[in-house]
Order: structure tokens, then sequence, then C-alpha cells
């Protein structure tokens, strides 16, 4: 779900983001809050708005969407019983600095011929710039600017009878990641992209004593877990989930691809308890940091995390450097975006909101501090510059992900690729611009490793590393299409 607008960089905060979490649930007496809670356990994938769309027994669909947190949206009981009904779909926003509006929060609902839809999804469309111009050129008016809204066109539009084949009709023709969940009145539904860059799950409530089970849907399992739903399955790249009266029923209308899922959601965007792909998260980010000590091992006193990302993978590499690990760094965890007037002076100061240096373990010491990801380093070399004044003697950095050198367009908010640091310097001048004795990344293959392959096949990669490598697997067609016509405007200038 991607805003098309312009949409600048948030300043507030030198990390990626995850753009939204979607979750599902059908056939249980309180849809609608068991949604909120899944919704909750799904906060670090979106915290700028949320939404619930319920669906009654009689057929009527009931909506609530707000800006802010999940539980400020749905702490009001008057809210929440409004939204009655067996089945339900919610959806988490990721904030930008960019247009807050509530015609962009999802999930999106329409009025059909067949009845109401309500859609909520998870990723970003490659085409979906040009697919716009031509629903409009056909007379098909936008209430937002994201790109999901364009699902809803294409379903309005398609000549095909069932909801499902019209939803089918509308994924050929969208380009990019999605994961979708969406709710009409005969059925809960679940999508991915063929290529399975963005994660969604199935879950099941219930049914022991024969009666029918509740089913869940949601981006990740620790939203299963919250709401004591037990893990089904991953749903499978180019995957549609029915879920109704009769059941839970499969369609894959799309073939074999190869599968390309994010491996960022390993390094840093999944939730540390949940499993992905059938691999524990926690577990994967510590077998990171061990690599990340075989690669590039210093001589050091303790190991820091920058916190809460950068925890497991530092426990992994203490472990196998033998360097004990310390919490140099405490986290505030009662903070958000800056809250007084952004200042240059208070700009400088924002990262001593929400992290203070822990003096009696930095003081005197040769401290390694490991972290996810540089984008584009002004976070870091603030930490370091605070690492340094609590009496640190030597700084290195370990970065539990290779170089970010491309931009995403699958779904996460990244900086133009001119912006990002790694595209504009080499080692060494990172190393001197953030302030640190040494800098290191895990390689590429050692990513791999870590995740239990011998390496990077470039033929088959398996993962979703453009970020890394540059390599796109999905066709940047809205991207290539924008340049041919500014180079066009440039040549008859």
């Amino acid at each position: 779900m991607t805003e098309l607008s312009n949409r600048p960089w948030s300043s507030d905060e030198d990390k990626f983001h995850e753009e939204c979490g979607v979750f599902g649930v059908w056939n249980a007496a309180d849809a609608a809050a068991l949604t909120a809670l899944g919704l909750h356990a799904l906060q670090h994938r979106g915290q700028e708005a949320a939404g619930i769309v319920a669906l009654d027994e009689g057929g009527i669909f009931h909506a609530h969407k707000g800006q802010g947190l999940v539980g400020d949206i749905f702490s009001d009981a008057k809210v929440m019983a409004q939204l009655r009904g067996r089945a339900a779909v919610g959806h988490n926003r990721y904030a930008t600095t960019g247009e807050t509006a509530l015609r962009n929060v999802q999930p999106l609902y329409a009025d059909f011929a067949f009845g109401g839809f309500a859609v909520a999804h998870n990723g970003n469309l490659t085409n979906a710039l040009g697919l716009r111009r031509s629903l409009v050129g056909r007379g098909c008016l936008f209430q937002s600017t994201t790109d999901s809204e364009v699902f809803i066109h294409l379903i309005a539009i398609s000549l095909y009878s069932t909801v499902v084949d019209r939803l089918i009709d509308a994924l050929r023709q969208v380009q990019g990641a999605y994961s979708l969940v969406a709710l009409h009145n005969g059925a809960l539904i679940g999508a991915r992209d063929p290529l399975g860059v963005r994660p969604l799950v199935l879950g099941r409530l219930g049914g022991e004593g024969g009666g029918a089970p509740s089913w869940v849907l949601s981006s990740e399992t620790c939203a299963l877990d919250i709401v004591g739903a037990e893990f089904v399955r991953d749903i499978d790249p180019g995957e549609i989930i029915v879920i109704d009266t009769q059941g839970v029923h499969s369609i894959k209308p799309f073939g074999k691809h190869a599968e390309r899922f994010c491996i960022f959601e390993y390094i840093y965007f999944a939730r540390p308890d949940s499993v992905v792909e059938g691999t524990p998260v926690y577990d994967t980010r510590k077998r990171i940091g061990a690599e990340l000590a075989r690669e590039s091992g210093v001589p050091a006193d303790v190991v820091v995390p920058v916190p809460d990302s950068g925890v497991p993978a530092a426990m992994g590499y203490s472990l196998e450097s033998g360097i004990p690990f310390e919490l140099g760094i405490i986290r505030n965890h009662y903070v958000g975006r800056t809250f007084i007037e952004p200042t240059d002076q208070i700009r400088n100061l924002g990262v001593k909101l929400k992290h203070s240096a822990n003096r009696p373990m930095l003081e005197g010491r040769r401290v390694i501090l490991v972290d996810d990801s540089i984008v584009r380093g002004t976070t870091s070399r603030k930490i370091v510059e605070m690492v340094r004044q609590a009496g640190a003697t030597e700084v290195h950095m370990r970065i539990s992900s290779p170089p970010t050198t491309h931009s995403c367009f699958y779904g996460i908010d990244t900086p133009e690729r001119g912006k990002l640091l790694a595209a504009q310097h080499d080692l060494e001048e990172m190393a001197r611009i953030i302030g640190v004795d040494s800098l290191a990344f895990i390689s590429l293959d050692g990513l791999y490793r870590a995740l239990g392959r011998p390496g990077r096949n470039p033929e088959k990669p398996g993962y979703c590393d453009a970020c890394f490598t540059g390599d796109y697997a999905i066709a940047l067609t809205d991207t290539q299409d924008n340049n041919a016509r500014q180079l066009s405007l440039l040549q008859a200038g």
C-alpha cells in the first residue's frame, strides 16, 4: 500500500519501514475484537493509522478507521460494539511525512452489484500509475491516493460473474508485491503475489468439539499467538485462499514462479517472536549475528546492540566471538515521533529522546555496536557520538545486513537511491562519516548462509534482495515509464 503522490522520506527516523500489516477473521463471535488484537500485534508494521471493516449476519458492513495507534483507535467500547459480525478484516498503515488523510486509511470498501467488498493490502504495485491513468480514462473515479484502490476499480469493471473470478482478473493485470485480505458477503479471501514477496499466514481457532472452526489470515504468526489461533501454514506464493461456510479452498491461477520472499523480513521487519516461512525470526537473527562475527571479528571488550532490532544479532555475535553482551544503550519505549517543535537543536537531540547511553557498560571499553542496517547514516552517527561521549575508547560498528545500495519498490518506505549512504560512499568513507574505528557489513553470501543456504545463487536467489543487489525481480513499470517520459521531454526541449 503506497500513496501515489510525492512522499518525502521521513527525517524523524533513519530506518526502513514496512508499509502495513493485514489481518482477517472468519466465523468468530468477536471478529472485530480479535482483529483489533491482531492489529495490535502487528503494530510494528504500521503506526500511522488503522481500520477495521466487519460483516454482520444480515450482510451489513460496519467500518471504523482512525489515525494513530490501534490501542487508541479501538479502545472505545461503543466503537467496538458497532463493529458487529462474525467476520472482519483490518489494516495497519505505516506513517510517512506525506499527506495523512482518512480517505487513504484501509480497509477500502465499495458496494458492487454482487454486494459489499472490503480489501486491505500490504505491498506495492509497480504498474499502479499506468493502471490508474487507464481506469480514469474509462470513467473510474478514485477516492484515495493509494495504489490499493486500483484493486477496487479493476474488480468493478471486470466482466466475470463471481467475486473470486473478478479478483483473479484484477490480479492478472497488476504487477508488484502484495498480500491482501478481502471480505465480501460470502467469504473471507487472502492472496499473495506470484513471487511471494510479502508474507501472509493462515491460522485456526477452535473447532475441536466438532463445531465449525474460526479462521484467521495474518501478515505474521505473532498476531495468531495474541488471539490464541493455531498456525496452519503459510499462504503459498500466487495462491488465493477462499474461506466460506464450506471451509477453506485453495486456488492457484498463476502457475509456478521462482519464489522471492523479502529477505529484510528476517533482518528487521518481522517481529522476533514470529515464524517466517517456517523459520523462527529470533533464531535467524542470532545466526546472522554469529555469521557476522565469523566474517568481521575485531578485538573488543563488549558487544552492544542498537535497540531493539539489533538485539538478537548482537547476542549471536557475542556467543560466536566470546565477547560479553551488554545493554550499553537503553531505549525509551514511550517516545514516538518528536513531540517538540522540530527546530535544528531538537532534531540533534532527537536520538537521545529514544536512546540513552548506559555509561557503566561503555566507559573505558572497546565497543562493538551491532545494528540491522544503515540507511542514510544520520542516526548511526549520533549513536556513535553518544557512545563515545559515554567514555568508549573504541567504537566498531557491525551491521547484520549487506550495504543497502538500492531503493525498494515493493512496499518498503525507503529514500531515493541518492540518499542511501552505501550507494554514495565506499566502506572507508562510510566509517569516517559515521565516526567509527571500523565498519563491516555481513556479506550477501554470509546472509544466505545464515538462512540455511550455501550462498546466493545469482540464477535462483530464492529471496528478494534488490535493496542490496539492484536485482529487481518484478518489472518497475511505473518507474521505467516515468523515466522514459522525462527523457522524451528533455529531448523535445
